[in-house]
């Protein structure tokens, strides 16, 4: 039996609302999000879909302004807080481009690049949880 994902209705309204040019991949991103763990919850923050885990944002979709790509952007939160010595995982992923040693982008460019990337990117979400905690 397939797990049941949990897709925020108003994520969904929101992206309708957009009309998105890349809304198919979007929307396989969200899906590949909410599947890589169960405790994640989705809202929308800084005009696009956002993560939190434990109430506490980790994971933002930046898909603004409309292009023919999605980011996905990890962090510790709004809050500034004293960057840690070292990169906060450790996975070797050549999809992360790190900012910061606790924000890290993976873009994604069409939906065979999410298809192709999505064992390593429930990996990193997995491992970027448990490195914010």
């Amino acid at each position: 039996m397939a797990k049941k994902i949990n897709l925020n209705e108003e994520v969904t309204d929101f992206l309708d609302e957009l009309k998105h040019p890349f809304r198919k991949e979007i929307e396989q991103l969200r899906i590949c999000i909410l599947s890589a763990n169960p405790a994640l919850t989705e809202s929308i923050k800084w005009n696009g879909p956002n993560y939190c885990f434990d109430n506490e944002d980790r994971i933002t979709m930046s898909i603004q302004p409309p292009t023919k790509q999605a980011r996905l952007i990890f962090h510790r939160g709004a809050k500034k807080q004293t960057q840690p010595k070292d990169k906060l995982i450790t996975n070797k992923s050549k999809i992360l481009i790190w900012k910061e040693n606790d924000r890290a982008i993976a873009t994604f460019k069409s939906l065979q690049d999410i298809e192709d990337k999505k064992t390593e990117l429930t990996e990193i979400v997995n491992e970027w949880l448990q490195a914010t905690k």
